[in-house]
């Protein structure tokens, strides 16, 4: 049997969505398991475990729903006998359906009746990588009762004790430290461990926020900027060996809970509850959690101007989590 699963879009999504890959493995032990993934998450495609071959797929290479369907065709004569949808939108289906895979599945959304042959319910309040397993037992009938996010990392010799891996940034505005907190518990964490490097990841168009953060902050020089300046394989195996990873909800904050390095979370915006780090050891959540308005899930903060979820934040539970990994000096 052959499968190809269309994942997710988005960093965190994809990490989330590998304890899927791993019950369609357990559901279908024999079957050769392939994925379609945009290009510039296809490393971390490579990171999943039970994976046959990864399509990487491109919108500026196929745009519209005219180059989604080509890139779909280039695929029928593999003669997948299940496509598996995660996405809901529209193109995502029609890619579906171009392929002409024997059968079509994903979660109900408007076009799907026609462009899928089965459809299902999506569960409700649940988190995100039960949200997708549910999916696949709905098609097949049958539970799915272990459930873990996880990829490939290459085993560190030695993790250095003294080094944090920081982020502050994330695609939303309403999840994104505001400069000023963020300095402020720099400034903090440099003061309380005092033999720890802190070092801050991001994407390229980050590094120039990240600068924004050192600059002028106590201690400098054991404030790292490498925003830009590692590939998605190459963090994953930064995070695997550090001490702890402090960062806001996004996407990175999935990539170190799934190394199993202890990843410490921020929330402003976002429900923990539905995508929050799936596996819960070694996992820390920091919420303020005393205004009316969280969580709100809005990309950018209509009351205040700038997220006061993350501006309130008690700086001292940031220190008392990372406490647990460093020695305070």
């Amino acid at each position: 049997m052959k499968i190809l699963i269309r994942l997710p879009n988005w960093l965190g999504d994809v990490v989330m969505s590998t304890a899927f890959v791993d019950a369609v493995t357990q559901l279908y032990p024999e079957a050769r398991v392939d994925v379609i993934i945009k290009k510039e998450l296809a490393q971390i495609a490579s990171l999943i475990p039970g994976l046959h071959t990864i399509h990487p797929f491109s919108k500026k290479e196929y745009k519209g729903l005219g180059g989604v369907y080509r890139f779909g065709k280039l695929l029928q004569d593999e003669e997948y006998d299940l496509f598996i949808n995660l996405p809901t939108s529209i193109s995502s289906m029609v890619m579906a359906r171009a392929t002409s895979a024997k059968k079509r599945i994903g979660f109900k959304s408007p076009g799907g009746f026609f462009l899928l042959s089965n459809t299902y319910k999506k569960p409700l309040n649940v988190h995100r990588v039960d949200e997708y397993v549910a999916l696949i037992e709905q098609f097949t009938g049958k539970s799915v009762n272990s459930r873990k996010v996880t990829l490939n990392v290459n085993t560190p010799s030695a993790i250095n004790a003294n080094r944090i891996l920081i982020n502050f940034n994330s695609e939303a505005e309403s999840r994104r430290m505001p400069v000023d907190k963020a300095k402020s518990i720099i400034n903090l964490l440099t003061r309380t461990f005092t033999e720890t490097t802190f070092t801050f990841i991001g994407a390229p168009k980050e590094s120039a926020f990240v600068e924004q953060l050192i600059d002028g902050a106590a201690n400098s020089w054991r404030l790292e900027n490498l925003a830009g300046k590692t590939d998605l394989v190459g963090l994953v195996n930064l995070m695997a060996s550090s001490a702890a990873i402090l960062t806001t909800d996004s996407g990175p904050a999935h990539l170190a809970n799934s190394t199993g390095a202890p990843t410490i979370v921020l929330f402003g915006a976002g429900n923990e509850h539905n995508t929050a780090p799936y596996n819960r050891q070694n996992l820390t959540i920091i919420r303020y959690g005393a205004l009316p308005c969280e969580p709100c899930v809005k990309n950018t903060c209509k009351l205040y101007g700038i997220p006061k979820c993350m501006e309130m934040l008690e700086e001292l539970r940031i220190v008392e989590a990372l406490a647990t990994y460093l020695p305070i000096c």
